[in-house]
């Protein structure tokens, strides 16, 4: 009982250090994120969550486990207060922090007992039941019109991000072609202004 009650005291510390991210860009791999939060920390961890029932295209959800709580915490803290980065460009991302029922690796609480038993319908937690039931369905479906609106949402700031990215690569190939036709030389010599001429590669 003893060891039991160690190896759950050590998984619940175990919880306090990781934070649960979500809305990643399904682009997002184990790097990208270590990168993206080892500024703030060192990252021991990081387990993204199976998607076995939605859209390949939905946003994905990891668990990362950080060295302990105040570097968790202020991760935390830092994704809510700004825009988490990646590859460069900003994205919607979530964080909070994780909670017990979230880890696979779970040990069994000591103490606790799960019962498992079918309900009559003259049982009187038969309606609790049929309850729970009905609010489950109404949970999925508003899960399924929340996801709707999300995958608008990355459509949207996929398309946005693209005409940036086209945006800036058509002033660099500008400022690129006007500094090697010796354009910028030129104007400066003909309006008398003083111009840094660049290196020759």
């Amino acid at each position: 009982m003893e060891s039991l009650m160690k190896e759950y005291a050590a998984f619940e510390e175990k919880v306090k250090r990781t934070i649960f991210i979500d809305s990643l860009s399904p682009a997002a791999t184990e790097a990208v994120v270590r990168a993206s939060l080892d500024q703030f920390g060192n990252v021991i961890q990081v387990k993204f969550i199976p998607n076995y029932l939605e859209p390949k295209n939905v946003g994905l959800s990891a668990l990362v486990e950080l060295e302990n709580a105040n570097q968790a915490k202020t991760i935390i803290s830092e994704i809510s207060s700004s825009s988490f980065m990646i590859c460069g460009m900003p994205r919607p991302v979530r964080a909070r922090a994780a909670e017990a029922e979230m880890l696979d690796d779970r040990p069994i609480k000591p103490g606790r007992k799960i019962v498992c038993r079918w309900l009559d319908s003259s049982d009187p937690d038969f309606e609790v039941a049929k309850k729970m039931k009905h609010l489950v369905s109404k949970h999925a479906e508003e899960a399924n019109f929340c996801l709707k609106h999300q995958l608008e949402e990355e459509e949207n700031l996929a398309k946005k991000q693209t005409e940036i990215l086209n945006a800036t690569y058509k002033k660099y190939e500008l400022i690129d072609s006007v500094v090697g036709n010796r354009v910028a030389e030129r104007l400066s010599e003909r309006y008398r202004v003083h111009a840094a001429k660049a290196e020759q590669q």
